[in-house]
């Protein structure tokens, strides 16, 4: 009997669905390529256009402008998950006016940077391909506003480009998206040009622009297209949950302010590099990194004037709660000529144990705080100023999740007390969860681990939980 794949069990099921649903909505087949398209400009809203298995050469984009609705989408979906496979020169377009469309169940080996939503797109959703697009150029790309990309494959990119890019219109970057439990793998090195990020969000004219979208439970595995892996640049962006595993590339808020970064998992890689401003980095887990965290050493000051190409000089940014374990470089800010360095950047209640120096700060530094840091076992303190942390095993242990946690008896459990008085106030309240995705609570456990009794809704990923293949 034919091994049936989850994924392709979960397409099977919610076209039955859609048949057993009571509507006047009905199913468009096509056969062959020349089908495709008139059966695009025939679907209406509650609508599936179902392509049956096979390999389909396109010679231009299936252009997509209809609209479904919340309640009835078009669905424009393979018969069977991974089966219809699309190559040529064009793939699937959703075009101005495209809205509440659904695109399922495809392998895109076609030309890169044909794939994509474009401004003027609205609430549609990329779940469940598979994209091993050839050539230089862009996998997918969001231009449009308040859709969702998930449950996708990204893999075996060969050329310059992204997997995934998101764009906007105008200087507003897209907005209000939801990017998840999608699985990004071998993307080969490009010998150290620019342009072959992993996934960007965002390009320097959009930085100053709010997204307000998240970007969560995504894992990321042996992805060297350039040295950075994902670049953000926009601002208002939740970046939460996220596993990122032997990749030689690294996570860098490049452009932007205002972005949220925790809950992440690091293993093996150059970790997370932070220009711009206002930024929360916390309740993130590094282990054996070349890099944990990397302080930009700004080039430029954005509020001032400069060029939003610059560097942005970091401004205001939290850096608390993480948990750093045997990393080569732990907290630190590397040397630029004439560099600008970093302003009133706060690192507290972090875990460092093993590795490299606590901290090496190779820049201006004004008006830092430093307070209740664990370092253990570092090659030294390095630039971490005396009385801003404790020498003292954090008593860090390994669960069945494989992700380090801190074992009973740890001295950073309930390391941070309430602040007492009626008028006190806690400068971590906007805390709120550790990096299991558990609530943190007074008096709060120092590193990225608060031990609590209530559900982890987050861990370390692994391929079985993300892409086409997961569950």
């Amino acid at each position: 009997m034919r091994d049936i794949r989850p994924w392709q069990t979960f397409l099977f099921v919610f076209f039955l669905t859609l048949l057993a649903t009571p509507t006047f909505a009905k199913t468009i087949v096509v056969k062959f390529i020349g089908g495709f398209q008139k059966a695009v400009n025939e679907a209406e809203a509650g609508d599936t256009v179902l392509v049956t298995n096979g390999q389909y050469t396109t010679g231009t984009d299936i252009l997509v402008t209809k609209a479904g609705t919340a309640d009835k989408p078009i669905v424009i979906m393979a018969q069977t998950a991974g089966q219809v496979e699309l190559t040529g020169l064009g793939g699937i377009s959703l075009a101005t006016g495209a809205k509440y469309v659904i695109v399922t169940g495809f392998k895109f080996t076609c030309s890169s940077s044909r794939n994509r939503s474009t401004a003027g797109t609205s609430f549609c959703r990329w779940t469940r391909n598979i994209f091993e697009n050839e050539g230089a150029g862009e996998d997918l790309t969001i231009a449009g506003s308040d859709h969702e990309i998930d449950h996708n494959t990204f893999q075996n990119k060969k050329a310059m480009g992204r997997y995934l890019a998101i764009r906007g219109e105008g200087k507003q970057i897209a907005e209000r998206l939801h990017i998840h439990h999608n699985y990004f793998y071998n993307f080969e090195f490009q010998g150290g040009a620019n342009g072959a990020e992993a996934f960007q969000f965002g390009l320097s004219g959009f930085s100053m622009s709010k997204s307000n979208s998240i970007v969560e439970y995504n894992l990321f595995e042996e992805c060297h297209g350039e040295n950075e892996l994902i670049s953000v640049k926009a601002s208002g962006i939740t970046l939460r949950y996220n596993t990122i595993r032997n990749c030689k590339a690294q996570f860098t808020l490049r452009h932007g302010n205002f972005c949220e970064v925790y809950g992440n998992y690091f293993h093996n890689t150059p970790g997370l590099r932070i220009f711009g401003d206002d930024h929360l980095v916390y309740s993130n887990y590094f282990e054996v990194c070349a890099m944990g965290i990397n302080i930009g050493n700004g080039d430029g000051e954005v509020a001032d004037g400069a060029d939003l190409k610059c560097h942005d000089r970091p401004d205001r940014v939290l850096i608390a709660f993480n948990t750093l374990s045997n990393c080569k470089s732990n907290i630190a800010m590397t040397p630029r000529d004439k560099g600008m360095g970093a302003t009133n950047i706060t690192i507290a209640h972090n875990i460092v144990k093993g590795g490299g120096p606590a901290a090496v700060i190779s820049g201006p530094y004004p008006g830092a705080v430093w307070a209740g840091n664990f370092i253990f076992n570092t090659e030294s303190k390095g630039d971490m100023p005396d009385a801003t942390f404790a020498t003292t095993d954090p008593k860090l242990g390994r669960d069945a999740s494989q992700a380090i946690h801190l074992l009973k008896g740890s001295p950073a459990i309930d390391a941070v007390p309430a602040p007492k008085g009626k008028k006190a106030v806690d400068p971590f309240a906007i805390i709120k969860v550790d990096m299991d995705g558990q609530p943190r609570t007074a008096p709060y456990d120092a590193g990225a681990d608060e031990v609590s009794a209530a559900p982890a809704t987050a861990r370390l990923l692994n391929p079985v939980d993300v892409g086409v293949e997961s569950k």
